[in-house]
């Protein structure tokens, strides 16, 4: 089966998007939960995630083996059926990122934490470093697993997926994506291993 195509919006609902909301996909225990910076203006007029052609998002998580198949944005919502979700760290739509101010990754930061203790989330992503470092003030913060946690989850930071990051070709966000699968696996697997090897049931010590 091919991916839904998505359509192009209009110079009209382009400048319309702005400071429109792109509405989560979320739902309870989801093992991962990927944090974009905030919506384009692209996505917000069409009410998806990382909508824009040339976004590497939909590829690399196919190509990291999340998804099934290549799934493109108007299909999101199959995502949380993968135990996956999206949600971003400021909601607004805005045409670059550096519209934001510091005061709003802070408390994106505080909504997110709130967010993953309401779902129990069990790991986050966040995509893009620089919004990571100032919203949770870790300046020295490099890509990869961090040592903090956000409500319960683990998390883990990688590169914007946006076109736009030079610094990034579609095979490296694909290993990076699949080294943090590794990691979600390798943490199931302890877990199961946990609740193998606990007391048995009846076990009263």
């Amino acid at each position: 089966m091919r991916a839904v195509a998505s359509r192009r919006p209009t110079r009209a609902e382009l400048e319309a998007a702005r400071d429109k909301l792109v509405p989560d996909v979320i739902a309870d225990d989801l093992e991962l939960l990927f944090v974009g910076i905030n919506p384009s203006l692209y996505s917000a007029a069409l009410g998806q995630h990382f909508a824009r052609p040339g976004n590497r998002f939909w590829p690399a998580l196919h190509g990291a083996g999340f998804t099934p198949r290549l799934w493109s944005p108007p299909e999101q919502a199959n995502l949380v059926e993968q135990g996956i979700g999206i949600t971003n760290v400021v909601a607004r739509a805005t045409a670059r990122a550096d519209e934001l101010s510091r005061d709003e990754l802070v408390q994106g930061m505080q909504r997110l934490t709130a967010l993953a203790e309401q779902h129990r989330i069990v790991h986050i992503a966040f995509l893009g470093i620089t919004a990571y470092r100032t919203g949770c003030d870790r300046q020295q913060a490099v890509i990869g697993p961090q040592a903090e946690r956000i409500g319960n989850a683990a998390v883990s930071v990688l590169p914007n997926p946006s076109g736009l990051n030079a610094h990034y070709q579609l095979a490296d966000h694909i290993a990076l994506l699949k080294a943090l699968r590794q990691r979600i696996r390798g943490s199931r697997a302890r877990a199961c291993g946990v609740a193998c090897t606990g007391p048995a049931k009846g076990d009263r010590r």
